[in-house]
């Protein structure tokens, strides 16, 4: 298998000498780089974490202790417009906390995909993403902009 890197938006990047190819081609639903404070509840267990980065179907959740694959998860966050956000997901994947020799660490956390969702809390989801990629597109442009310059 080809060595791949990711780039800032966590898109994988193509070994020396591939083509890359677009997210929305490898990607279904596109992500989207966020930093939302999310209050987490597995059974008994209450937790807070931040998202990094969302999509229609679901989120990274930044954290030093994932939970388990297959856990179910009660998620409550808010969109940058104070609106409030509840919905359940499932735990998908894990990406477990590693320190390294050098210091740093990997980009500890868990997949969560959103499950059971109401026509009103996919609406609100949809809503966010657009709002971050809205964002997201409006500062490359101006980066372009600049560069250009």
């Amino acid at each position: 298998m080809t060595n791949r890197i990711k780039d800032r938006r966590g898109d994988t990047l193509p070994a020396p000498g591939e083509e890359r190819r677009s997210s929305r081609s490898r990607r279904l639903h596109e992500r989207v780089l966020v930093d939302l404070e999310v209050d987490y509840r597995a059974d008994d267990t209450f937790l807070f974490a931040y998202i990094t980065d969302i999509s229609a179907m679901g989120i990274f959740v930044r954290t030093n202790s994932p939970a388990e694959k297959g856990t179910k998860l009660n998620l409550r966050f808010r969109s940058p417009s104070g609106d409030e956000i509840e919905l359940e997901g499932e735990v998908i994947w894990v990406n477990p906390f590693r320190p390294s020799d050098d210091g740093s660490v990997s980009n500890p956390g868990m997949g969560v995909q959103f499950m059971d969702l109401t026509a009103k809390q996919r609406e609100d989801v949809m809503k966010l993403v657009r709002t971050f990629a809205y964002l997201d597109d409006e500062n490359e442009e101006e980066e372009d902009e600049l560069k250009s310059s």
